[in-house]
C-alpha cells in the first residue's frame, strides 16, 4: 500500500469518526436506546484509536521502514471497516445480521497489533 493512500484513508477516517462522534452525541442521543448508543460509541472509539495508531505507524515507517509495518496498517484498515462499520450499520440501519462480521473485524484489529509487535521485535529494515 502506498503511503499516499494510507495517509488519505487515515485522514478520511479521522473526518468520519469526528462526524460520527458528533452525530452520536447530538442527533442519536435522543433516538437510540442506551445500549445502541453505547454500541455506536464503541465503534467511534475503536475507529479513533486505530486511526491514531495508523498515523503513528505511518510516521514511524517514514522514518524507519520495517517489514510488517504496512501489513499492520492494512489489517487495521480492514478491521476498522469490518468492526466499526458493522457496528455503525447495526445501529443506524438495523442490519442485525451484520453483527456476525464484527468479531472478524476485531480479530483483524488484534492481528494488526501482533504484526506490529513482530515488526518491532524483528527490527529488520524493509527493502521496498
Amino acid at each position: 500500500m502506498h503511503q499516499k493512500w494510507a495517509w488519505s484513508f487515515a485522514a478520511l477516517s479521522g473526518f468520519v469518526l469526528v462526524a460520527a462522534g458528533a452525530f452520536g452525541a447530538h442527533a442519536l442521543a435522543s433516538t437510540l436506546s442506551p445500549r445502541d448508543l453505547e454500541v455506536f460509541h464503541t465503534a467511534v472509539r475503536y475507529q479513533a484509536w486505530h486511526t491514531l495508531a495508523i498515523m503513528a505507524v505511518l510516521a514511524w515507517h517514514g522514518q524507519r521502514a520495517l517489514r510488517g509495518q504496512m501489513l499492520a496498517v492494512g489489517l487495521w484498515f480492514a478491521g476498522m471497516v469490518l468492526f466499526s462499520g458493522s457496528l455503525y450499520c447495526l445501529v443506524l440501519v438495523g442490519a442485525r445480521p451484520l453483527g456476525i462480521v464484527t468479531p472478524f473485524g476485531g480479530l483483524l484489529l488484534m492481528a494488526g497489533w501482533l504484526v506490529l509487535a513482530w515488526s518491532a521485535w524483528r527490527q529488520r529494515p524493509a527493502t521496498a
